[in-house]
């Protein structure tokens, strides 16, 4: 029997992993504190083995989670050699320094590296960290493919240009170690810089195959033909839809940061409200149609609840525990986990339970026949006349 695979009727909808995940990355947005962002890692992490597929895209996030780790340390490096912001008083070492002209003023290549910089540059550099692991849990867990079909027609072509851009590390991914585990079997090196050019051919031939056979694909279903419709819709439609966009980043903006509170939830509502019906208005332009389309079930409300509602307590935590969600790097002094803040990110686990577990397959991808109906098929065979071979 071969690893779990989700079928069409058990999969979630791939929106309520994404809607999961950006509720994660909005909470680790909010804090700065490594045991939180290291609690956020472990949330992600435990929900993506639980619930994750043999799909080529559930293979992309051991790649997200060492593009976090090169991102972290590509800041550390950065601070340790161009220094940081916060002033120290805890010296680690003192680089020689490079004199750099007037109009510079304000960077400096070497100096004294603190413990204090260091530390703040490791705080940072976690926080994108944490990020890129939950965006990379959205692309383990959901299906790009069933993601497009769930999208309005008007943003069906923006949609695909996304989707085969999200598909193309996770197939790339795929495609190097599927050739190296073949040269390792075949005893040719697979390491190096040797292994690396000899596999690097395959994966660009195999990157332009499937590059041809998508706009085939694309040309045999009519992508990019429109309707025609009125030019006045069609200018409210750019309308709305532009404003409600501003409206949506300007309500963001005032949600996330530390003031604007007041006037971020009704600019939001609005901007949400006019985006929504620009792109009813910008379906019509669309002339396709779903097969069988994606259905929003109880479980993808509760997955997608649950991400939600660790954006939300975070957001709350902000206003009565500041202080323990962003410890300061001066003076040092080592993070305290807050109780209630990481007792709210274990909500983000609920999709380990709540969400379907994926049906085994068996091996060869053939699917089990029907109990209920193997009987009549045996009995129909047996008595056809046409059938050479006597019933069993």
């Amino acid at each position: 029997m071969s690893a779990p695979q989700a079928t069409r009727t058990t999969a979630l909808h791939a929106g309520a992993w994404w809607l999961w995940a950006l509720g994660l990355a909005t909470a680790a947005s909010r804090t700065t504190n490594p045991l939180l962002l290291g609690l956020l890692i472990g949330v992600a992490g435990y929900v993506v083995a639980a619930r994750r597929t043999t799909a080529p895209w559930a293979r992309s996030y051991g790649a997200f989670v060492k593009l976090g780790l090169l991102v972290l340390g590509i800041r550390l490096v950065f601070a340790f050699v161009l220094g940081s912001p916060v002033p120290g008083t805890h010296v680690l070492v003192t680089l020689p320094e490079l004199p750099l002209p007037d109009w510079a003023k304000g960077v400096r290549i070497g100096g004294r590296v603190t413990a204090e910089g260091m530390v703040f540059a490791a705080y940072d550099g976690l926080k994108l960290a944490t990020l890129l692991i939950c965006v990379g849990a959205a692309n383990a867990l959901a299906n790009p493919a069933r993601l497009l079909k769930s999208l309005p027609g008007a943003l069906y072509e923006a949609g695909v240009a996304v989707v085969v851009a999200m598909t193309f590390a996770p197939n790339l991914v795929a495609d190097v170690q599927r050739l190296r585990a073949a040269r390792r079997l075949r005893g040719r090196p697979d390491r190096g810089v040797r292994g690396l050019l000899q596999v690097g051919v395959p994966v660009l031939e195999g990157a332009l195959e499937r590059s041809v056979a998508l706009a085939a694909a694309m040309d045999a279903r009519g992508y990019g033909r429109t309707a025609q419709v009125p030019r006045a819709v069609r200018h409210t439609t750019s309308a709305l839809t532009l404003g409600g966009l501003l409206g949506v980043c300007a309500g963001t903006y005032g949600l996330l940061g530390d003031t604007g509170g007041g006037y971020g939830l009704p600019l939001l509502l609005a901007g949400l409200a006019a985006a929504l019906a620009g792109l009813w208005l910008g379906g019509r332009r669309s002339v396709r149609t779903r097969y069988r389309p994606e259905r929003w079930g109880v479980r993808a409300w509760l997955v997608a609840g649950s991400g939600i509602a660790v954006a939300a307590l975070m957001i709350a935590a902000n206003g009565y525990a500041p202080a323990a969600l962003h410890p300061p790097a001066l003076p040092l002094t080592a993070p305290v986990l807050p109780l209630w803040p990481a007792l709210s990110l274990l909500v983000g686990l609920a999709p380990a339970v709540a969400a379907p577990v994926p049906v085994p397959v068996p091996a060869g991808g053939a699917r089990r026949p029907d109990r209920a109906t193997a009987p009549a098929r045996t009995a129909t065979a047996a008595s056809d006349p046409a059938t050479k071979e006597p019933a069993q």
